[in-house]
């Protein structure tokens, strides 16, 4: 607690929980991107809204960077804290705060973490219908703070569509409260939006009321074997045409190989190129036979070479795990990541020219594919060579990144779908948005951030 503005804030905070054990600011401050060197000035802890606003007053006086931070899984870069910011971790803030059983929302602090959030929707007969494979470390204040969508964006939509209200902290502490749970509000700029998704850039998420919605129906779960990649949009629009989706994820067989290494359980006797795994609604016998339908015509049309269906619950969470395990097994490799969106319309036009740009670009890389495909969203992860050059290897994928990104203007995409811009994507958030977009998204930070300090660096400089 050397450094001066340290004591300072200890004076203005005397029962602030405050660190700068170097293993604390190691481990807050960087996030799954594992790029950047963690180099904060110190780690705070604030349990309440007060000692959130109290801090970012403090912030805003003495010309503090502020890193907010939640579960930390995000692969942007934009919970990285590598230039003497002060990291506010909002873990402490991790409880429920009510349940109102007539509009059927659900008050929570910003560090609740995904699952419990599950769990707590569930307990009131209700569900909260985002999820993610990283259900169990990530946080509500990280999910607002990039709209993230996960596995079942094709039915229930992203984070945006859930948050009902939000309570914020701006760069100068002040607190608002955005839309108050409203169904209906029409009484100007809906900032609980400009919120949504800003990466930290414009306040400290400390309250989000959510909606809740009635628990899914009866799912049927399979795995599907493909051929090739060309038939993939084939096979979504054949299951689309018939069933109720609540999920539709691809991944390629590396990606498989790499879960089953780690344990996970490969139901095929025979390694296939790609696979599906696809979730409809089956709660009755009409259901289930049109899923079992799609399945012969896709197999009849030589577009799906095998398939499984669970048998319980316990073989469909098998069947997830090879796909949802497909992150963290490859972590290892230090994968650099784009994640990338396009109109689900202009995704087979897209997925050709991209598979055969990285195929071109990536001759000695593995290169891992699997994504949101009903909704438009791909994950390409380059798996670094054991003992490459970091340098040499971002370099290369850097010049990839730029090919892509083009392509991605060329086709209307986004260089970035869930995880937020951060430091890993800002050089190409011109092929995103426009010029005169960016220079309007810079002077609403500079509105609800005057001094510059929450999260610089993430976004745009």
């Amino acid at each position: 607690m050397t450094d001066p503005r340290l004591e300072t804030l200890r004076q203005a905070l005397p029962a602030l929980r405050l660190s700068v054990e170097p293993s604390d600011l190691e481990h807050y401050g960087r996030d799954w991107t594992r790029r950047w060197t963690p180099a904060p000035l110190a780690i705070a802890w604030p349990a309440d809204i007060a000692e959130v606003q109290a801090l970012l007053r403090w912030a805003h006086d003495q010309r503090v960077a502020i890193v907010p931070s939640g579960g930390r899984t995000g692969l942007s870069g934009g919970a990285v804290a590598a230039n003497g910011e002060l990291v506010v971790s909002l873990e402490r803030m991790n409880r429920v705060l009510g349940f109102d059983p007539v509009d059927r929302t659900l008050t929570v602090q910003p560090g609740i973490a995904l699952q419990a959030v599950h769990e707590a929707a569930a307990a009131h007969g209700l569900q909260y219908p985002v999820d993610f494979g990283a259900r169990g470390s990530c946080t509500i204040g990280g999910n607002i703070a990039t709209n993230a969508g996960g596995i079942r964006v094709i039915r229930y939509g992203n984070t945006r569509e859930w948050i009902a209200g939000l309570t914020l902290v701006t760069g100068t502490g002040a607190l608002i409260d955005l839309n108050r749970g409203l169904v209906k509000n029409s009484s100007g700029y809906d900032l609980r939006h400009l919120a949504i998704g800003a990466e930290g850039t414009l306040g400290i998420v400390v309250e989000a009321t959510l909606r809740l919605t009635d628990p899914a129906p009866p799912a049927q779960t399979l795995l599907l074997a493909l051929p090739s990649f060309e038939v993939l949009m084939q096979v979504f629009a054949a299951f689309r045409a018939r069933v109720r989706l609540q999920a539709f994820e691809f991944f390629t067989a590396n990606g498989l190989a790499h879960v089953v290494h780690q344990g996970g359980v490969d139901p095929f006797d025979a390694r296939h190129p790609y696979y599906v795994v696809a979730e409809f609604d089956a709660a009755d016998d009409v259901q289930q036979a049109a899923g079992l339908a799609a399945f012969e015509a896709c197999a009849e049309a030589g577009w799906v070479l095998d398939g499984v269906i669970a048998q319980s619950q316990a073989q469909a969470q098998q069947l997830w795990r090879l796909r949802e395990g497909i992150t963290e097994a490859v972590a290892r490799y230090r994968p650099y990541k784009n994640d990338v969106s396009v109109r689900v319309g202009a995704m087979a036009a897209f997925l050709a020219r991209a598979q055969a740009l990285l195929g071109e670009a990536y001759p000695d890389f593995e290169v891992v594919w699997f994504g949101h495909i009903g909704d438009g969203n791909l994950h390409i992860n380059v798996l670094q060579p054991d003992g490459s050059d970091d340098a040499d290897f971002l370099r290369q994928c850097g010049q990839v990144t730029e090919l892509l990104a083009a392509l991605l203007e060329e086709h209307g995409g986004s260089i970035s779908a869930e995880h937020g811009i951060g430091l890993v994507k800002k050089p190409w958030l011109d092929s995103t948005r426009s010029a005169d977009e960016i220079a309007l998204m810079r002077g609403i930070r500079a509105v609800f951030d005057p001094a510059g300090i929450l999260n610089p660096g993430k976004l745009f400089d």
